[in-house]
């Protein structure tokens, strides 16, 4: 009987390792924490891709939260890990503030996913982040914007949501051309990913009659609103035209914009990362370190080819 009952209770341990994570529910809880569908067709994408795998198809109970606000995305996180999360996936809204409910986190149990975006945290706060390196992408399209060889730059800069990964980073590589004196700030102020403010913000400065001829959005969304603005003034745009338009994402409409020539760049951002959380959350691979970089790259309006737009291009045209 004892030889029965040993063999009953390794049979039993073997099953929960194969099960890969499950509860006894069968299913694995998630907890995902992220910006709303509505930020931009970028974030539509990223909401689209973790829906469709974190399903109970799949083997989940998900339970999610959108907002741009990063106490509310906070309250969220620690409603989640009380209501007994197995995991917790965070695409944060600011980089900031989010030591303690990461404890409470480590404290209940609950393994920590980071996805698109980082946060200021010790990484032993987290499992392992699949992001995006929004540094080299501001690197990546100043450096393009550089290699233009313009005899002057006078630059409309178009922020994101202040504070948060995607802003940080792409708004560092242009904060150091301002620095040395190489491009110069026309203005450098936050749309927020929206692109009525963004228009806003162009005609502000058209209004004003400053010269310009670089805008430098960080979302497609935002290089829209900007390049209405230039198209109610009259102003031309893109190969050719007075005004270097630059976006960030690769929304399928935007690099439709770029190889008619209506932009100038636009910078790759990767929202796919929920394939691999979910890959090691089952156990069927394991990531190389903590941080795991999406590989992304700038296209070129002079360059972008239809096979580009069909392989990279986001969403709908």
């Amino acid at each position: 009987m004892k030889k029965f009952v040993a063999i009953l209770v390794a049979l039993m341990l073997v099953a929960c390792v194969f099960a890969g994570g499950k509860k006894d529910s069968g299913l694995i809880k998630v907890g995902i924490v992220n910006n709303p569908p509505s930020e931009s067709g970028y974030r539509a994408a990223n909401v689209a891709d973790f829906e469709a795998t974190f399903s109970a198809a799949n083997g989940y109970e998900a339970k999610t939260y959108y907002s741009l606000n990063n106490d509310e995305q906070l309250n969220a996180a620690t409603q989640f890990i009380n209501d007994g999360v197995d995991y917790l996936l965070i695409s944060a809204a600011a980089t900031t503030g989010w030591d303690t409910v990461l404890g409470q986190a480590k404290k209940a149990g609950v393994k920590v996913y980071l996805f698109d975006r980082m946060i200021d945290t010790s990484d032993s706060n987290y499992e392992c982040a699949v992001v995006s390196d929004m540094a080299k992408e501001g690197e990546t399209a100043v450096a393009w914007l550089k290699a233009q060889k313009l005899p002057v730059y006078n630059v409309i800069h178009i922020q994101g949501a202040m504070g948060s990964d995607a802003q940080i980073g792409r708004t560092g590589a242009l904060d150091k051309e301002f620095a040395a004196g190489t491009m110069n700030k026309v203005i450098q102020q936050t749309a927020t990913w929206s692109a009525d403010e963004a228009k806003k913000i162009v005609e502000s400065v058209i209004n004003s009659g400053e010269a310009f001829n670089v805008i430098y959005a960080e979302n497609d969304d935002m290089a829209k609103g900007a390049v209405a603005a230039l198209d109610a003034a009259g102003i031309s745009h893109g190969i050719n035209g007075d005004v270097i338009v630059m976006g960030y994402d690769c929304n399928k409409w935007a690099l439709k914009e770029l190889k008619a020539g209506n932009w100038n760049y636009d910078g790759q951002c990767s929202p796919f990362q929920s394939v691999l959380i979910d890959s090691y959350i089952k156990g069927t691979a394991k990531p190389a370190g903590k941080k795991v970089i999406n590989e992304e790259k700038g296209f070129d309006a002079k360059t972008i080819t239809d096979a580009d737009i069909a392989t990279y291009g986001l969403g709908s045209d």
